[in-house]
């Protein structure tokens, strides 16, 4: 099932889900002043030396490769917090705890472009993060094996790669219980769509058929 995001049917590839989330805004530590930078998705600053400041997190990337801030992880980005949440997913298997709709992409930029000292406990940070995330696909996939004939699918709480990941088998079932329901339409629409469209001809008066041309 992870492998069907390239589908038709999934919107996004997970590099767009990935640069959506780059737009989540992020606290940084600034070492230098500057004055404040205009975007056309907002304004961010001034910065000045040991200030906090929240940005986009793709700019937090940005001024981190420089070497220009330091960057806050989020609060639930903690080894108390995640260790709490990934006991709460083992225990609870038929609901999904809250968390942060674009975790999986955030935690995966911090850790590639965040310098250790940015992340206390880095290496159990990364670790609990991909316990959680794989339980909660293995309680997708579980969830998806009770999946019955209806016009909609509501599971809440799922992140944004979730959701992504999830897409492309429930869009095809719910195809696939519609066309079992409706034989007839369906059948009606397949016929339809493989019709070929045919080409109608002008039709010309008789009074205006080319007639015969008399010799002189």
């Amino acid at each position: 099932m992870a492998g069907q995001s390239d589908s038709p049917i999934s919107l996004f590839s997970p590099e767009e889900v990935e640069f959506i989330a780059e737009d989540e805004l992020m606290e940084i530590v600034p070492n230098m002043r500057m004055d404040p930078l205009n975007f056309i998705c907002g304004d961010f600053g001034p910065f000045f030396p040991q200030i906090p400041v929240k940005v986009p997190l793709w700019l937090a990337v940005a001024l981190k490769k420089r070497g220009k801030c330091t960057i806050r992880p989020p609060q639930w980005m903690t080894v108390e917090n995640l260790t709490q949440l990934l006991e709460g997913e083992r225990e609870d298997q038929g609901t999904f705890q809250a968390v942060p709709f674009h975790y999986i992409e955030i935690s995966r930029l911090l850790f590639d472009h965040s310098a250790r000292e940015d992340i206390p406990d880095i290496y159990m940070v990364r670790s609990l993060i991909e316990d959680i995330r794989d339980v909660r696909l293995h309680k997708v996939e579980t969830n998806l094996e009770k999946f019955s004939a209806t016009s909609a699918v509501k599971i809440a709480h799922l992140s944004a790669m979730e959701v992504n990941v999830v897409r492309p088998f429930v869009v095809r079932s719910l195809q696939a219980f519609y066309k079992h329901d409706n034989p007839v339409v369906t059948a009606d629409l397949d016929s339809m769509s493989n019709r070929q469209p045919q080409v109608r001809q002008p039709q010309v008066p008789n009074n205006a058929r080319r007639q015969p041309l008399k010799r002189r």
